[in-house]
Formats: structure tokens, C-alpha cells, sequence
């Protein structure tokens, strides 16, 4: 494989005066991070999977954090539109630094599809050298919704994905909704966690370097009950990872602009049959542009993390069709079809506006993964390991979190990251916050106006596998920051009491908020629903970390 390069904020031999304001930013963070040149040189070294936790001081590395995207659809999936190499280039100039194609499955994609994608990819590899691409499948889980899968690069990256695709998607076996089988069964969930375990073995013996699954847009149709979350997490919960906290398809609620439901990503369904019964109606909407359960405080997200599961959530852009744009899908040659192509003809650029939802990858939706080295396999590590914090409308440059006991030297842990400590001692959370230093991409310079900070007990595992509250969660501060520019440090307090407990991070623009679905004694501004038709998501921008973990000791 073509040796990776540094991309060129990173890269030392780049001269300042050629980067733009979000470059030059990145470098000050990477600089302040003392990873810039051959500290952050690429390497097959991953982050440690874990905050070590080994001494209550905590030990966490600095880190860069790079800016990616996993679900990504081109011509290889059946109701997509763009060429590789379009998404590519819009990835690149959106700056991303790590992409994923992860192509819905058909038995066309299985047979031709994936193969010629993976054709793409390492000429892409090779003539792009600073990007990071992964080749992925969305699968369609048994009795449940989608996720991305997708392995390391290596011999076998492509092997495994159409191996699995074939034994263990729900649409290709039958086993999903509208199916003439009920998806909602004690089969097919089986088979579903079967597919997870079957992954971890070929992680396991060395098939492949590594492999990751992540539920996208788990609220959509509500069929991802809770009890069948846990049972895949439970299956192996270094394969099974987490989900979208925020869908793609961020684009739906535009003013005036018909394309997907009139609704941010595409959430425009009511309980079926096959739900969960015991969702509300409220879970099948966005609020803020975010799933019910992660927007939800002591919702279903919060009821994983109380459990003491470390759930890393993510968005992207789930790009099918873009908003605004004028290219059309190509026409097919007489007696061509997907089933025996693998991919739909390239699409046509008509002059004129085309139905769409969704945003270019890295447009709006970001998941900023830390890495202390530069490569494919160091994402991965970082995504396994928590380390993670979104943002949409690129409303923050750069995001730093570490907690520590006040008596201890040292850096403390970070996002994802487990820190000891004994009942009563007084802990610092230090939130190093960095505005966003140009316009984004619609032309607006982002401000954020507060940070939330969200405090949980951890209990164990629940009793009710389908229990979805986290009664003992709720916001415990908010911070107002309206007006602060550049780089500034929030310092805020925290006492461990007599159990475990986590603390997560949520701030926005300010412009839309509300009492958060669980009240306001839990969540006094929360996120909230838009009207249909009239949730522009360019002036409804959130920012969420993944969590930091506290363990108590006794005296």
C-alpha cells in the first residue's frame, strides 16, 4: 500500500502562508498538542484503546483529533447518485481527513459492486496519499436497522466485508422489515449478534488488522429495541462500538425546499408494527438535528453510558443527494440493471435544481476522532477508544476535555477515558474550548453561546433490558460563553460522591432551545424539534462530547 502521508496542516514542510484559516488553526491545535512534524509522523502505532485509569492522576496522552465521516454512498449503492471521485474531492475540500464508503448491500454490490469500489479506493490511496479512505458496507442488521461496518485497509478488506455481507444482512437473507418473516424475532436477532461475533473472530485471528460497527440513524423507524443494542454490544463490544448520535440528511428541514420529508434527516416516520412499543412518539423526530437518544438527557444514551458501557456516538452525512444540487442520475444501457452491475450510471449534470437532502461530507455534520499518531488504523483506535466529540456547521474549531483529581499532577483522561477516585475528593473538569476562526461553509461564522455539562451515576448493568431512561441523569451546570473568542479554558468543579459517575459535554449556537424531552428539572435548554419545513440546521448547531468515566473508590 502506498505510504500515507501527513495532511498538509500537519505537515511541517507546508508553509503557513498556504494554509487557510481553518488550517492554520488546526496547526495551532496540533502544535499545542506537541504533535506537529515528527511527533504525529505516521506510524501504524494506534492510540491506547482506553484511558488507563492505572494511577488516579490519569495518564492520557495529548492528542489530535481528525475530522472525518462514515457513511458515505456513491454509484456502488442502488439509490445513490455521485461518483467516487466526487466525494472524494468534496471530502477534501470540506477537510476532511478520513472518510468512509460504506455502500448499502445488494447481491449486486456483493458480487460486482465491492470490487470495483475497492479498485477506486486504492487508486485513490495512491494518488492521494494524505487522505484516509476505508471501504465499509451499510448493513441492513437483521430484525433491526443499518449500520456501518468497516475494516482496516489490508489483503483481506474486501473479502470480508462481501463474506459477511452475504451471510449476515437482513435484507439479502430476508430478514427485515416489510420481509414476508416479521423482522422482530428471537431468529433474526440471534443472527444479528451471530454477525457481530463472527467480525470479532476475524479481528481476533488476524484476518483483517481491525473492523468497527456503529447503528446508524437508530431512531428513525424505532425498531432498534434497547434490549437488542445491548445484546450487540454485549456480543463484542470492541467490534460494536456505538451509533450516529446525529443522522446524516441534515438538510431535509430547509425553508422552501422540498427534498426529504421536510423534516432534518429524513426522520419523517410513526410507530409500525415493527417498532419498539415502548418508544414515544417524540423518538421519531430529530431534536437539534440529533437522534432522540442522544439528544434526550437520561435517555437511551445515557442509559447505556450508566451501565458503565463506553457508547461512542458519531455523525456524518449519510450523502445520497445534496441539497440544491443540479446533477441527476445517469441513464442505464439497454438491459443493464444494478443486480448485474454492481452500480448505478454516473450522474448528469442538468443546470437546474434536484431533489435532496443531504450536504457534502464534511459540509455540516464532523466527528473529530483523537489520535496521537496519523494513519487508518489510529482512527479506529481513537473511535474504539471514545475519544471522540461532533459538531454541525463546523461550530467549533477545536474541543480538549480532561478531568483529574485536584491533589494529582499530571494531564488527567479525556474523552472515553476512566479516572479513579475516592469519595469526597475534589476533581477539576477542564474544558479548553476553541471558537471557530472562518465562515462555514453557508457563509456564517459560527458562535457558540453555552456549554452544558451533563453528570450521570453509573449503576451496572439494568435489570430491564429494555429500560431507555436514566433517571439519575441531568445537566448540573451550564457555562455561558456567548461572545468569547479564540482559545479559552472553562474550569468547573466537580466532587466524586459515594458511586460511580460519568460527565459528557453539549453546547450549541443558542439559537433554538427548549426544556428537553425528559423536563426541565433534567434539561432546562435543551434541543428540540422544528416545525416541518422550518428547521434550517444552519442556525440550529450543536456540539456533543463522548463521556469521561469516574470510578470511587472508598476512603
Amino acid at each position: 500500500m502506498t505510504e500515507q502521508q501527513l495532511p498538509v496542516w500537519a505537515d511541517p514542510s507546508v508553509s503557513p502562508t498556504a494554509l487557510d484559516p481553518q488550517g492554520l488553526s488546526r496547526r495551532g491545535l496540533l502544535r499545542g498538542a506537541g504533535l506537529f512534524g515528527a511527533a504525529f509522523a505516521v506510524g501504524s502505532l494506534s492510540t491506547p484503546a482506553a484511558a488507563s485509569g492505572r494511577r488516579h492522576g490519569g495518564s492520557d496522552p495529548r492528542l489530535a483529533y481528525l475530522v472525518g465521516d462514515h457513511h458515505i454512498h456513491s454509484v456502488y449503492s442502488h439509490d445513490a447518485k455521485y461518483t467516487f471521485s466526487q466525494l472524494a474531492r468534496a471530502g477534501a475540500e470540506y477537510g476532511l481527513d478520513w472518510m468512509v464508503f460504506n455502500e448499502h448491500s445488494n447481491f449486486g454490490h456483493a458480487s460486482y459492486g465491492a470490487e470495483l469500489e475497492h479498485q477506486e479506493i486504492l487508486r485513490a490511496r495512491a494518488a492521494n496519499p494524505r487522505q484516509l479512505i476505508f471501504q465499509g458496507l451499510e448493513w441492513y442488521i437483521p430484525g433491526a436497522e443499518h449500520a456501518t461496518v468497516f475494516a482496516a485497509p489490508g489483503p483481506h478488506e474486501v473479502d470480508l466485508l462481501t463474506r459477511f455481507e452475504l451471510a449476515y444482512d437482513g435484507k439479502l437473507l430476508g430478514y427485515t422489515a416489510g420481509s414476508p418473516a416479521h423482522p422482530d424475532t428471537a431468529r433474526n436477532e440471534g443472527h444479528a449478534v451471530k454477525a457481530i461475533q463472527w467480525l470479532a473472530e476475524q479481528r481476533r485471528t488476524g484476518y483483517v488488522d481491525d473492523v468497527l460497527v456503529l447503528a446508524n440513524h437508530p431512531s428513525r423507524l424505532g425498531i432498534d429495541s434497547p434490549h437488542e443494542m445491548r445484546a450487540w454490544c454485549d456480543a463484542a463490544p470492541e467490534i460494536m462500538i456505538g451509533m450516529e448520535g446525529a443522522p446524516g440528511a441534515q438538510g431535509g428541514g430547509i425553508p422552501g425546499w422540498v427534498g426529504s420529508g421536510q423534516q432534518r434527516g429524513e426522520y419523517v416516520n410513526k410507530p409500525s408494527e415493527n417498532s419498539f412499543t415502548g418508544y414515544p412518539e417524540g423518538a421519531y423526530v430529530l431534536h437539534g438535528g440529533f437522534d432522540w437518544m442522544t439528544a434526550t438527557v437520561g435517555g437511551l444514551w445515557d442509559a447505556m453510558l450508566a451501565e458503565g458501557r463506553l457508547f461512542t456516538i458519531t455523525t456524518n452525512s449519510d450523502v445520497h443527494r445534496v441539497v440544491f444540487d443540479t446533477w441527476r442520475n445517469g441513464d442505464w444501457a439497454p438491459g443493464a440493471d444494478f443486480d448485474n452491475t454492481g452500480h448505478v450510471p454516473d450522474p448528469v449534470n442538468t443546470g437546474t435544481q434536484q431533489p435532496g437532502g443531504d450536504f457534502w461530507p464534511g459540509q455540516f455534520s464532523r466527528t473529530h476522532v483523537g489520535v496521537t499518531r496519523y494513519g487508518h488504523r489510529s482512527v479506529m483506535a481513537g473511535l474504539r477508544a471514545g475519544r471522540v466529540w461532533l459538531d454541525h456547521g463546523h461550530l467549533l474549531d477545536g474541543l480538549e476535555v480532561r478531568l483529574k483529581r485536584d491533589r494529582d499532577l499530571g494531564p488527567g483522561v479525556t474523552l472515553g477515558g476512566r479516572l479513579r477516585a475516592r469519595e469526597g475528593d475534589r476533581l477539576t473538569l477542564s474544558v479548553t474550548v476553541t471558537t471557530a476562526s472562518r465562515p462555514n461553509p453557508h457563509g456564517i461564522l459560527p458562535e457558540l453561546a453555552h456549554v452544558d455539562v451533563i453528570r450521570g451515576a453509573v449503576r451496572g448493568p439494568a435489570v430491564d433490558r429494555d429500560a431507555w431512561r436514566a433517571p439519575d441523569t441531568r445537566v448540573v451546570r451550564t457555562e455561558d460563553v456567548s461572545g468569547r473568542r479564540g482559545t479559552y479554558t472553562l474550569r468547573i468543579p466537580l466532587t466524586a460522591g459515594d458511586e460511580d459517575f460519568y460527565i459528557r459535554l453539549r453546547g450549541s449556537d443558542g439559537n433554538r432551545n427548549g426544556a428537553g424531552y425528559l423536563g426541565a428539572a433534567v434539561d432546562p435548554h435543551g434541543p428540540i424539534p422544528h416545525v416541518p419545513g422550518n428547521g434550517d440546521p444552519w442556525v440550529d448547531t450543536w456540539f456533543y462530547s463522548n463521556p469521561v468515566f469516574v470510578a470511587v473508590e472508598g476512603c
